[in-house]
């Protein structure tokens, strides 16, 4: 837990200060063997578990960047990293993250080296992060590493923002068009059904059906919408929680004409992302491949990233030539991979891919979403256009009906 005190010497002068201490009595006897005499100690912040899985962690990507770049400061400055964890403890107002510092701090002064916190949370810090700090920490190189982690984690948040905004129109526009249906279906045509019965006049089958609907969900739709939210959070835990689900969706997914060419330009910019990051950092290929594998999110890629590692540099294969059996990968990443890898210009190969597929991304998102604009509408206006045909039919032939009296 940290204190912060405030105390005097022998000489009456006021001293204030932080702590880490495992409770208030810890505090006061560490206060009574400086000898200084407590005036005022306050808790600041308590130790907690860092929450992971469904609900996420209360450590987010901003708060990794932002510790990533405070550190990879501070020590390109030539503060130490005791004293850059009291700062950022000090500094930080979010209690996950000070609580997180502290258990970093305390690891620390036991002996385990810094990356081992880290490890410790995998749903909240990936392979990479972890074994980028473990590489850095290895080689004395922590402050570079600090760097290229948060322009790394920078890069990854900008492109969850493009796909978001990209995205924000269509969602906007199923949202409000099922809301439409919903309000035609379940209280304007009952209210209009009302005028068609009792009548000897036969209904079309299309307004029959519509009405049908109509009424149940009229009846039954609250039963409905709860069965729908419960599947919804069912599959989001399902895939949350469950390695299976994860690998059932992905396999859905990609399954999907124009979403499959969206996901497999992310799997290949993650690939070049992840595969430069460790590979500068000094990772030793083959860890490097089987953390690589693990990041993708394509389980073609995982294997064949597997089997490039197992099949390929085991057997005393080079990169380029493993790489070339393996279709998962387009022609030009594989060729451009064989002749960095000759040129001794591996990792610039990499950086180059991963800009080229931030740009292609971003063009396919688009593009998608240009593509499913209209069809929603037409598929949005075929439901709208069946209602208001199967109200008007009746009326029509009642109309009809009167004339010829």
């Amino acid at each position: 837990m940290l204190y912060r005190y405030r105390a005097s010497n022998k000489e009456g002068k006021i001293i204030e200060g932080e702590g880490d201490f495992e409770n208030e009595s810890k505090a006061l006897e560490f206060l009574k063997s400086h000898e200084l005499n407590p005036i005022n100690l306050e808790l600041i912040v308590t130790k907690t578990k860092l929450k992971s899985g469904l609900f996420g962690s209360g450590i987010n990507v901003d708060d990794q960047i932002l510790l990533t770049r405070y550190l990879s400061l501070m020590l390109k400055v030539g503060t130490d990293i005791f004293k850059a964890i009291d700062i950022l403890i000090a500094d930080f107002e979010k209690p996950a993250v000070r609580s997180f510092l502290i258990e970093v701090r305390e690891n620390l002064a036991k002996g385990q080296p810094f990356y081992k916190t880290f490890e410790q949370y995998p749903k909240i810090f990936s392979p990479v992060f972890t074994n980028l700090i473990r590489a850095g920490e290895a080689s004395g190189n922590l402050e570079s590493v600090f760097s290229e982690l948060s322009v790394s984690l920078e890069k990854q948040k900008d492109l969850q923002q493009k796909i978001k905004s990209a995205l924000i129109y269509p969602i906007l526009l199923v949202v409000a068009s099922i809301a439409i249906i919903i309000l035609l279906v379940t209280y304007a045509i009952p209210k209009m059904g009302t005028l068609f019965q009792g009548g000897d006049m036969e209904m079309p089958a299309l307004t029959k059906i519509i009405f049908n609907i109509s009424g149940f969900l009229s009846d039954y739709g609250i039963y409905l919408l709860i069965f729908v939210v419960a599947l919804v959070v069912g599959l989001i835990v399902f895939y949350k929680t469950s390695l299976v689900g994860k690998a059932f969706f992905q396999r859905l997914t990609f399954k999907i004409p124009v979403v499959k060419g969206v996901l497999s330009k992310m799997s290949y910019q993650r690939f070049a992302v992840t595969f430069g990051s460790l590979m500068k950092a000094g990772l030793p290929i083959l860890e490097n491949l089987e953390i690589t594998a693990t990041t993708v999110g394509n389980e073609e890629m995982r294997q064949a990233l597997i089997r490039i590692a197992e099949e390929g540099i085991m057997k005393g294969m080079t990169l380029g030539d493993a790489m070339r059996k393996e279709e998962v990968f387009p022609q030009t990443i594989r060729t451009l991979i064989a002749v960095g890898e000759k040129a001794g210009h591996t990792e610039e190969v990499l950086v180059t891919l991963s800009d080229f597929y931030d740009s292609e991304i971003d063009a396919s998102v688009k593009s998608l979403v240009a593509v499913f604009e209209p069809i929603m509408l037409l598929f949005i206006g075929l439901i709208v256009g069946g209602i208001a045909i199967a109200v008007i039919l009746p009326v029509y032939q009642m109309t009809s009906q009167i004339g010829g009296i």
